[in-house]
């Protein structure tokens, strides 16, 4: 079975999915609509170690009329296991639709998944 990630981060970069999945995987542009950026600090070294840096952006509810750019990777269930273990506890993944009808999951601030 296939599965919709929607990035708007790290998960997008090169070196990050080889880390992750072992290869790079395309993405597919695209837009959340009802969320905006913010910052965190991470201090899981192996998050930090496949990133290069310990300040990634987190994603937080907003106005309705907001949205975040970013991209969707479609992964297997192995693949998004990997992605549950990367994620540090900060985050959540929740199912949302993106601004192209799509269904995705995306990791957002724990505080905002409800």
């Amino acid at each position: 079975m296939e599965h919709r990630v929607f990035s708007y981060g790290t998960l997008r970069q090169a070196d990050v999915q080889q880390a992750v999945y072992g290869r790079a995987v395309p993405t597919v542009a695209d837009t959340l609509p009802g969320f905006r950026l913010d910052w965190i600090t991470i201090t899981d070294p192996v998050v930090i170690a496949a990133s290069g840096s310990d300040r990634h952006p987190i994603l937080r509810r907003g106005p309705a009329t907001g949205s975040v750019d970013g991209s969707y990777l479609t992964l297997n269930a192995d693949e998004l296991a990997a992605t549950d273990d990367y994620e540090v506890d900060d985050y959540v993944r929740v199912e949302v639709t993106l601004g192209s009808g799509a269904t995705a999951w995306v990791y957002v601030a724990a505080a905002d998944a409800s």
